[in-house]
């Protein structure tokens, strides 16, 4: 039996029960995976043998009094605008992400393209200094056409980077700048988080590699019994066999899969990404040791240190199905086409999605993520969506220059909220709305936090970030099926990264009906509109039974209804003729 409480974890390691404190893994969950450490451990410990209840497909679109799932209603707000015989217009939404896959029987329909480029010409037809950008830019790649997809994280990047000025030495702060305190005092956090308790770090890894090597063994066994190489969570469940060796490998394997909620999975990709995610923790493990590699820099080639230097990358946006799929479920997820009856349907019916690629297997460069947002506003996106996130930001003035341009230019900024179950008013998470310079918050930018269904694990989703002040509104990010690299391939995944774009798909629906609002008064429907589920929830970090408004600013779960509902009342404040902030970009000099 496993006990969980103030972060003690006992589970079963196969040979005997052990019991230690989990220290919260570096990076854990940045992105929406198959895999969490706590659906992992409690897989392990009791062996499911039972499938857990089940949610219907698109879950998260329905509304409550309907269907009773904890939905976003959005099939009633699309009667709401028609019964208003509003016409919709086009909405740009930028997804900076991993990459998306352009070739997707419900994305084709629905992708952003550069009108004012010649595609494969090699010339940079818009003058924009990105060259051949049809469906937006990858900003991970090399102008030799490879691409980053596995990169090192911020916290060993930040303690490699300064330790040979800070490691060691006496250090008075308030002899200091303030830009120097600030990087001393982010060296000294990633000190501990990289350094940490090395025993604890070692534990947690071990367990993981025995947990993988056991799961290897008891697919091999299945694979010989069940006379085929391939199969699904949901095969393996319906699976029966008498003999003891099969039964005990198929409970393990199958509790793995149903725990991490991957029972539509195959076992190939399920241990693949199972290895892939011990072999990044096997690379955190090193760390404290040895610096990372440069794996963006190898590939990039640009100065990163000057941020004048931004015309790198080039325009291969999808790069693999490996590296893609992220971003192509998170946009099926905003925009999906609803009307060619295949796959799943977006929450919006009228976008365009631009792909900047931005986002490796590992933490993202704050350099990448501003020049996305700064493409992005450029080439006339409305809405942007973040789904991802760490804990360390050094070069946090250049994100947050480009928060400032998109909200000069009227551009509406969504984040996930992040999977560490920690509250985000006490840590750090970034990329954040509060500004260094003067600690000001920006006006249009939302955070958002990850709800469930009591059929999918609860109101809240038990990974999910939380905080009275930094986390807006909570949307579904539980089990949600959306669009996935192969071509007409779907899946269920659950993060943050799944709740970010819930809540993007509904403000660019807004602004579809609704072009003249503002992104604070976008914003400020999204939150008022959000629907409190009457009844107490988890909170995510302690378990303990809260109201929904002690955990976000909000108290709500998005709901798409009652938002355009509101949304109609309002006159809009949209600003034509926005005035540029200053910038530290210098104009590009042809020649």
């Amino acid at each position: 039996m496993q006990k969980c409480m103030n972060g003690i974890i006992i589970f079963n390691t196969f040979t005997n029960f052990v019991e230690y404190k989990i220290k919260r893994m570096i990076s854990l969950m940045k992105r929406a995976t198959l895999f969490t450490i706590s659906g992992l451990i409690s897989a392990l410990a009791f062996s499911q043998t039972s499938q857990p209840d089940d949610v219907p497909k698109g879950w998260h679109l329905l509304d409550k009094q309907v269907s009773g799932y904890y939905g976003i209603s959005i099939d009633k707000a699309y009667d709401f605008v028609k019964t208003k015989k509003l016409k919709s217009k086009t909405v740009i939404v930028a997804v900076i992400d991993s990459g998306i896959d352009t070739l997707h029987e419900d994305l084709k329909p629905v992708l952003w393209k550069n009108s004012k480029e010649i595609p494969g010409n090699g010339i940079d037809d818009d003058k924009n200094g990105y060259v051949d950008d049809i469906y937006g830019w990858n900003f991970l790649g090399g102008r030799d056409g490879k691409s980053v997809e596995q990169d090192s994280y911020e916290a060993a990047r930040v303690y490699h980077k300064f330790k040979s000025k800070y490691d060691g030495k006496e250090v008075n702060v308030a002899n200091l700048s303030k830009e120097e305190a600030m990087e001393y005092q982010m060296w000294k956090r990633a000190e501990k988080d990289v350094v940490g308790d090395t025993k604890s770090s070692s534990l947690e890894l071990l367990f993981l590699k025995r947990a993988y090597a056991g799961s290897l063994k008891s697919d091999s066994i299945l694979r010989k019994a069940m006379g085929k190489e391939k199969f699904t969570g949901k095969e393996l469940g319906e699976f029966t066999s008498t003999d003891p060796d099969v039964k005990k490998a198929k409970n393990s394997l199958y509790g793995l899969m149903s725990g991490n909620d991957a029972l539509e999975t195959t076992n190939q990709e399920f241990l693949e990404g199972f290895g892939d995610y011990v072999n990044g923790e096997e690379k955190k493990a090193t760390a404290s040791t040895t610096p990372p590699k440069t794996y963006r820099a190898d590939i990039v080639k640009d100065n990163y240190d000057d941020f004048n230097d931004r015309f790198y990358g080039n325009p291969d946006v999808m790069v693999s199905n490996k590296s893609a799929l992220h971003g192509t479920h998170v946009s099926g997820i905003i925009g999906a086409s609803r009307t060619n009856n295949v796959g799943m349907k977006g929450v919006a019916d009228n976008v365009k999605i631009m792909s900047l690629r931005a986002v490796p297997d590992g933490d993202e460069h704050d350099k990448d993520i501003a020049l996305a947002i700064r493409y992005a506003v450029d080439n006339g996106a409305h809405v942007i969506n973040m789904s991802f996130g760490k804990s360390f930001s050094p070069e946090k003035k250049w994100v947050d220059e480009a928060v400032k341009y998109a909200e000069s230019k009227g551009v509406l900024l969504v984040h996930a909220a992040g999977n560490d179950a920690k509250n985000l008013d006490t840590s750090y998470n970034y990329p954040s709305p509060v500004f260094d310079a003067d600690n000001k918050r920006a006006g249009n930018w939302i955070t958002v936090g990850a709800s469930g269904d009591p059929k999918a694990g609860g109101l809240t989703a038990s990974f999910s970030n939380y905080g009275k002040k930094e986390v807006d509104v909570f949307a579904p990010g539980v089990r949600i099926y959306s669009t996935v690299p192969g071509g007409n391939t779907y899946q269920n995944l659950q993060g943050t990264s799944m709740a970010s774009p819930v809540v993007a798909g509904v403000a660019a629906f807004i602004l579809e009906y609704y072009p003249n609002l503002s992104p604070a008064q976008v914003k400020m429907v999204l939150e008022k509109s959000s629907k409190n589920p009457g009844v107490k929830v988890k909170n995510p970090e302690t378990g303990d039974e809260v109201d929904l408004n002690e955990i976000s600013k909000a108290g709500g779960v998005i709901n798409a209804y009652e938002a355009i509902k509101l949304a109609s009342t309002l006159k809009g404040e949209r600003q034509q003729a926005p005035v540029k902030p200053t910038s530290t970009v210098k104009p590009k000099v042809k020649g």
